[in-house]
């Protein structure tokens, strides 16, 4: 099953956000990675590094970030990595934070490749609410 990374400044957003998404996609791999290591808000290439660690189940992980320098920290980060070991298996999506998360969990839980489950992510942003 694909896993999700979600980064934010904040730790505690990205906890919320995990935890609502667990509860809406049970059983899929939802891993928060938010603040910096002194516990300020921010992001940190080494809270990421270690979500995708746990996140990664075989099938792939995809990092959704919140806005601004969490995207420049993912960003950073997968230049740094291994192409040829990592290669197709960590994408980053740009998508709603919250709308993405959801839908890219409930498309994990029903066993999509990563592909489907970043589209399903990015697609939100075309969702209505009212």
């Amino acid at each position: 099953m694909v896993g999700i990374v979600l980064i934010s400044h904040s730790s505690g957003l990205a906890e919320g956000a995990a935890e609502l998404v667990g509860q809406i996609a049970a059983g899929t791999r939802v891993v928060p990675a938010g603040g910096t290591d002194d516990g300020r808000l921010g992001t940190s290439t080494d809270r990421i590094a270690a979500a995708i660690a746990a996140a990664d189940t075989g099938d792939g992980v995809l990092l959704i970030p919140d806005l601004g320098s969490s995207v420049l920290s993912a960003l950073a980060l997968l230049a740094d990595l291994d192409p040829r070991a990592n290669g197709e298996r960590i994408r980053l999506a740009d998508a709603p934070f919250v709308e993405g998360a959801v839908a890219a969990a409930v498309a994990a839980s029903g066993g999509l490749d990563l592909t489907a489950v970043a589209s399903a992510a990015e697609e939100a942003r075309d969702v209505r609410k009212l």
